[in-house]
C-alpha cells in the first residue's frame, strides 16, 4: 500500500497533535501526581489488554524505545519497571507532558521530539520497541516499521498498535459520514483519513499489517474490541452530536461482543528483530 504524503501533510498531523495530546482534553485534569495516576487509571479500565501487551513487567533492565508517548501513561510505566528508557513524539506538547509526568513522579528517561520515519538513534540500540496508536498517523507507516527493526538488536521484540480497517469504530464513521451524508461509495479508507482524528490517518487490514513487518521473524498480529467500537467511553476530540448520543442508548454491547469479537479498531502486531545466521 503506497502512501505519497508531503512534508507538509506531516506538518498537519504535527499540528493536530501539538494542540492537544491523543486523551488530554478527556482523561488529564491537571500536571500533579494525582492527575497523572487519574489518566493512567482510566486508560487501563479503558484498554486493559495493554499491560499484557506492552509486557512492562519484564522491562527491567532492557533498553526501551516508546515511539510516540502521548501523555505518558505507558512511558511511566516502563520506567517504574527499571527499563533503560528512551522515547520521542512527534510533538513538544507530548514530550513535555511526560517529562512533567516523569519528573514529578521522581522517574526518568531519554525523552524527545523526533520522527518515527526517521529515528535518530543507531541500528541494534535497543532491546524492545513499543509504540501504541502512533505510526498509522505518520505520512509512512512503512518506512516507520522499517525504523522500528533497524533500531532493534537481533533478536529484540517490538509491539505495535495500529487501526483495523475492518473496525465497528470504521462503519460508524462511514454511516455517518458517508451515508447519511448521501456519498454511500466513499471507502472506509478515505473515512478514516478525513474523519478518525488527524489528517490522513491511515487503517490495515491484519493481513497488510502482517506486511508492514514482513522482515520481521515470528509476527502475529489480532485485534481486540475497543471501548470505542462499543461505545462505553466518552467521544475522541473531533467528535460528539445528537447520532452518537442516540447510538450509546441502543448500542447491543453484549450481542456485538457475541458476533463481531474481530472487527475491533485496534490491531495489535508483535515480533522479533531476525538473528543473522552464524
Amino acid at each position: 500500500m503506497t502512501h505519497g504524503w508531503s512534508e507538509r501533510e506531516k506538518d498537519n498531523v504535527r499540528s493536530f497533535w501539538d494542540a492537544a495530546s491523543c486523551g488530554e482534553v478527556l482523561y488529564l485534569n491537571g500536571r500533579n501526581a494525582f492527575a497523572f495516576s487519574e489518566q493512567a487509571r482510566v486508560r487501563y479500565q479503558l484498554e486493559p489488554y495493554i499491560p499484557g501487551f506492552a509486557a512492562f513487567d519484564a522491562a527491567s533492565k532492557k533498553r526501551v524505545l516508546e515511539i510516540g508517548v502521548g501523555l505518558g501513561a505507558d512511558h511511566e510505566q516502563f520506567a517504574r519497571a527499571g527499563a533503560v528508557l528512551s522515547g520521542l513524539d512527534l510533538t513538544s506538547r507530548a514530550v513535555e507532558t511526560t517529562r512533567e509526568r516523569l519528573a514529578t513522579l521522581g522517574l526518568r528517561s531519554d525523552l524527545q521530539v523526533g520522527d518515527a520515519e526517521n529515528l535518530d538513534y543507531a541500528a541494534d540500540s535497543f532491546d524492545i520497541v513499543y509504540s501504541w496508536g502512533v505510526i498509522h498517523h505518520s505520512p509512512n507507516t512503512g518506512q516507520a516499521a522499517r525504523e522500528i527493526l533497524r533500531v532493534l538488536q537481533p533478536g529484540g521484540r517490538f509491539a505495535v498498535m495500529i487501526y483495523h480497517r475492518y473496525s465497528l469504530v470504521g462503519y460508524m464513521l462511514w454511516f455517518r459520514y458517508a451515508l447519511l451524508t448521501g456519498r454511500p461509495f466513499t471507502t472506509l479508507d478515505s473515512i478514516y483519513a478525513k474523519y478518525l482524528e488527524s489528517p490522513g490517518t491511515k487503517a490495515y487490514s491484519v493481513s497488510e499489517a502482517i506486511e508492514l513487518f514482513a522482515a520481521a521473524d515470528r509476527v502475529r498480529a489480532w485485534t481486540v474490541l475497543t471501548h470505542g467500537d462499543l461505545l462505553t467511553s466518552k467521544a475522541g476530540q473531533r467528535h460528539g452530536g445528537w447520532v452518537l448520543s442516540v447510538a450509546r442508548i441502543i448500542w447491543p454491547q453484549r450481542l456485538i461482543k457475541a458476533l463481531f469479537p474481530r472487527n475491533g479498531l485496534f490491531l495489535l502486531i508483535e515480533g522479533f528483530k531476525p538473528i543473522p545466521a552464524e
